[in-house]
């Protein structure tokens, strides 16, 4: 009987050239990383940080320089003047679309500098409301009032108020115009103080 040959190696490195296995030894360890480019990567990354924080810092100061924040800031279009500022009253003349005496009624705005909101109170008509600047036109302003207390429902729930400086130094001429609840269109005018 013939025996066949196998693929086991021989003892001691014999039958080397006999169909044995090129593989001697085998470990579970991957083999040890290169450290030949590990420099350059560090390198590139950094690299990179750098210009990414020049780049945004030169945006930044860009964006700086062009703000120019030497000067105070200037009360823009949809903000109360320092001419408008302060706690207003007066009595306000109300008439119908004829011409028409309806009533008298006291009034009080209050407004801050550079704020685009202020109060008002009816204080004959015990109600009061907010108001939001929505147009400014030089020394003009005009307001949308929106009611937030009438107990006794005798005012007006929306409406506008058109602020300006009056002819005596220290007032405003305030014209209130609004509709009423059964669709009269109704105005009032006053001095405020």
């Amino acid at each position: 009987m013939s025996s066949a040959p196998t693929d086991r190696p021989a003892p001691d490195g014999a039958g080397a050239g006999t169909g044995a296995s090129p593989i001697r030894q085998m470990s579970l360890w991957p083999p040890p990383r290169s450290s030949r480019h590990s420099g350059k990567r560090r390198r590139s990354a950094l690299f990179l940080g750098a210009a990414a924080v020049l780049l945004l810092g030169g945006v930044g100061g860009a964006a700086w320089a062009l703000r120019g924040d030497s000067e105070p800031p200037v009360a823009t279009e949809t903000s109360v003047p320092d001419s408008h500022a302060g706690t207003w009253t007066g009595t306000m003349i109300q008439r119908n679309a004829d011409g028409d005496h309806i009533l008298d009624w006291d009034a009080q705005v209050k407004l801050e500098s550079g704020a685009e909101r202020g109060v008002a109170v009816w204080t004959t008509l015990n109600c009061r409301g907010s108001l939001t600047l929505t147009t400014r036109d030089g020394d003009r302003l005009v307001f949308d009032y929106v009611e937030t207390y009438d107990p006794d429902s005798r005012c007006i729930d929306e409406s506008e108020l058109v602020l300006r400086p009056g002819q005596i130094n220290g007032t405003l001429e305030a014209t209130w115009n609004a509709v009423s609840h059964d669709g009269t269109a109704m105005t009032s005018r006053g001095t405020l103080r």
